[in-house]
């Protein structure tokens, strides 16, 4: 079985309780997510079976979408509710329009510190395997870009908030940063990705509703999940030459612009999708071959 599932988790189900359930299903081996959701999160998780988990880093590398409730005051280790409450402080003297305008402060480009219980590595190490034995490291700051933050909703301390950002978002340390910034601390009660590249959450599937009867019709094609790519054909004539890895540089290639280090889709002039290409300044090659 090849193609891509977009699967909604609901709480309490860890991103590989997800996968196993699809591989039970589907009955197929090769099965992977694209893009962790921590326990207590919803959302839309795609799912790539077969031939299709070559596609999963392409998939990952897009935009998401997520639903978020925190509550000011409090800052926790892990900065959810999933860890110790290291320090409470009073919030009365915050207006709405005071956190208002700090939360849009970070729409835009920023250095974001990942948090300490996450699953990236220093030295070969997760991060959370360090933390859980109380060693806490420096993390050296990502830029991410925070697209736009909507749909904001006070029920203070309680905040709510839409945010639209890039790939590498922990939206724990944007909770966490906002409350910094408003020297109370803050930390993430809920969260809800509702989109992840062309992956909606109201055309997803719930874990708990799929079967062994009904998988074929939510799986879509690996073309069909990477539409989000702009598409590029090519003369058939260099079809073996790219297939084959070759690096060209022909005017012949195509006759299509293409501006460099951006990925495509590559077709050729029959319409058989190749793969996943890109131009540099020594020509156009596939990077990722999915005939």
């Amino acid at each position: 079985m090849n193609g891509v599932l977009n699967v909604f988790k609901n709480k309490e189900m860890s991103s590989f309780d997800v996968v196993r359930k699809v591989r039970f299903i589907a009955k197929e081996k090769k099965v992977g997510h694209t893009g962790t959701l921590d326990p207590q999160a919803t959302g839309v998780l795609p799912i790539c079976l077969g031939k299709a988990t070559k596609i999963i880093d392409y998939i990952m590398n897009s935009n998401k979408t997520y639903e978020v409730k925190f509550i000011l005051g409090i800052k926790t280790t892990t900065y959810d509710l999933e860890g110790e409450i290291v320090q409470r402080n009073e919030v009365q003297h915050l207006s709405e329009e005071e956190v208002s305008k700090v939360i849009a402060s970070f729409i835009g480009e920023y250095d974001q510190v990942p948090p300490m219980y996450s699953a990236l590595k220093k030295n070969g190490v997760r991060l959370y395997d360090l933390a859980r034995q109380g060693i806490e490291v420096e993390r050296e700051a990502r830029r991410i870009s925070i697209f736009d933050i909507s749909n904001i909703r006070f029920e203070l301390p309680y905040v709510y908030m839409k945010v639209s950002c890039s790939k590498g978002t922990y939206i724990r340390s944007l909770c966490y940063d906002i409350g910094e910034k408003l020297e109370v601390g803050a930390t993430m009660t809920e969260l809800n990705r509702s989109e992840t590249s062309i992956f909606k959450q109201e055309k997803s599937i719930n874990i708990n509703d799929l079967t062994e009867e009904n998988i074929e019709d939510y799986i879509i094609t690996m073309e069909q999940a990477l539409s989000f790519y702009p598409k590029i054909i090519v003369n058939s004539s260099f079809t073996r030459l790219l297939v084959n890895g070759v690096k060209v540089f022909d005017k012949r290639l195509t006759s299509e612009k293409r501006e460099k280090n951006i990925l495509y889709r590559v077709y050729d002039s029959e319409n058989t999708f190749i793969g996943i290409g890109k131009q540099d300044d020594d020509g156009f090659k596939i990077e990722k071959l999915l005939l």
